[in-house]
């Protein structure tokens, strides 16, 4: 019983570092095809610069997340322990949501570079 425990340890402990090497070959992965990606489109001309209009939906698209995964988190940390410093993990990305749909409301009438 005692080898068994000690090697479901040894395999338990790989598990993280496996899941960063994944992690991190997939990242590789995905900047190398958006470069051949964005390559292929210059080679065929259909290559669109960056427009201030995508970020801004960018953005709108970052801040409902945030205010959706920082208000349950808010509720269930005021709800287990009260309102104390592990409030802020629910706080800050709540906070954030809210001034970034606020960029995005304040910018809904200005040309930016379209």
């Amino acid at each position: 019983m005692d080898l068994a425990e000690s090697i479901a340890k040894i395999l338990i402990s790989l598990i993280p570092i496996t899941g960063i090497i994944m992690g991190g070959i997939t990242i590789l992965l995905f900047f190398k095809w958006y470069f051949e990606y964005k390559k292929y489109l210059i080679d065929s001309g259909k290559y669109q610069p960056f427009r201030i209009k995508d970020f801004r939906i960018f953005i709108l698209l970052i801040g409902i997340l945030s205010i959706s995964a920082g208000l349950p988190l808010t509720i269930v940390f005021l709800y287990v322990s009260g309102i104390s410093f592990p409030i802020l993990g629910g706080l800050v990305p709540l906070f954030v949501g809210i001034g970034l749909i606020v960029f995005y409301v304040l910018t809904i009438g200005k040309n930016l570079q379209d």
